[in-house]
């Protein structure tokens, strides 16, 4: 594992995040250059002062619970308050997890095309009655809002709006985490879905974290006119997080050098395809961090109590960040719960993480794919 020089942006306090395939290896990276834009239109968080970090090494209590089991190829958990909601990737079904830890089906994205990492992905609540879904469909993914109808134990999916379809789509490199910002507007990661050329090409939806308004505008703030682009150069970003003064971080898959731990600026440009990794090149935004993919392929991410908890497929572990430290890193539950997808906080302020067993690529046990509770210290 090779970690960036310097420091991120410290931080203190607790916020949560919504979080989320590790990625068939492509060919290798061709060159091409771009200098990154940059706009002050987008408000930027404001550096906080460095905080002591958590000690990684005693943050998660010990114990854990198993909150939910014998899911299929799950990807996605939100919170309609105290409710969760999960997504499954293949069959396309939301589920409404219930108080005895069984599910139930609330309704089924239409249209969701399943094969290699696509299908139904990433979910985000609005309040308590507007759920949004990253999904494949026929003519490539798209980000669709539905109207949540009803009241825990009897919730379903209502009316359909597609807010943004064509966004590049393959068997691989879909992206498909969704969350809502502190600036209230929704962000969507998406991969270059194997083509490369997309990542650096500002006309092209791949590649990218995108920005829009809740109901689908482009905000006038992003940083190139007329675009739902908010940062490119990306290969197959997956989580997405926010600190407590505001600053978005970002975890990528890697071809076979680096995957990376992001922070994510305005306009930037993250160097995909011409650079993997920290490269301190002109133009292009280094990691933070970064790892072998064979340690690491992460997913999504959460934090909380001054860390960043990242779930990781091919690691098959839980990192833990410190987000004023960010040159260390600790790893949990290495090999103990096979692949994890994404990590999330619960209302009660524990982390729940999701296992990835049954999407194909694991070796799932007799009760996956299943939600993990941990209780964490200072949350």
């Amino acid at each position: 594992m090779r970690m960036r020089r310097g420091s991120l942006l410290a931080v203190a306090g607790i916020t949560t995040s919504l979080a989320l395939t590790c990625c068939t290896p492509g060919p290798t990276a061709g060159q091409a250059t771009s200098t990154a834009a940059m706009s002050d239109s987008v408000p930027a968080s404001s550096p906080a002062q460095p905080v002591e970090a958590a000690p990684t090494t005693s943050m998660i209590t010990d114990g854990h619970d198993v909150v939910a089991e014998n899911l299929e190829a799950p990807w996605s958990v939100v919170f309609r308050e105290q409710t969760a909601l999960i997504s499954e990737r293949d069959s396309g079904r939301i589920l409404e997890l219930e108080e005895n830890g069984g599910t139930r089906e609330i309704g089924v994205v239409p249209g969701v095309v399943h094969g290699g990492e696509g299908g139904l992905l990433g979910l985000a609540m609005r309040g308590t009655e507007q759920l949004y879904a990253y999904s494949t469909g026929a003519d490539g993914n798209r980000i669709q809002r539905f109207e949540l109808l009803g009241q825990p134990g009897s919730l379903a999916l209502g009316g359909v709006t597609t807010l943004l379809d064509g966004i590049p789509a393959g068997t691989n490199h879909n992206g498909g985490r969704l969350g809502f910002g502190p600036d209230k507007m929704l962000y969507a990661t998406t991969g270059d879905s194997g083509d490369r050329s997309l990542a650096q090409d500002r006309e092209s939806l791949g590649g990218k974290i995108l920005r829009m308004e809740p109901d689908g505008g482009i905000p006038a703030s992003n940083p190139f006119d007329d675009s739902y682009v908010y940062s490119y150069g990306h290969r197959n970003p997956q989580g997405l997080a926010w600190d407590a003064v505001g600053t978005l971080y970002a975890t990528e898959f890697g071809q076979s050098a680096w995957d990376e731990l992001n922070v994510i600026t305005a306009g930037a440009n993250y160097g995909w395809p011409a650079v993997e990794g920290i490269a301190d090149e002109e133009g292009f935004t280094d990691p933070v961090q970064e790892w072998e993919p064979a340690e690491a392929s992460p997913s999504g991410m959460a934090i909380t109590a001054g860390a960043i908890f990242i779930a990781n497929l091919r690691g098959a572990a839980l990192r833990v960040v410190p987000v004023a430290e960010d040159g260390t890193s600790n790893e949990h539950y290495v090999g103990q719960f096979g692949r994890l997808r994404q990590a999330v906080v619960a209302p009660d302020g524990d982390l729940w993480f999701l296992t990835n067993n049954t999407d194909g690529r694991g070796s799932p046990g007799p009760e996956d794919d299943q939600i993990i509770s941990v209780g964490i210290r200072g949350s």
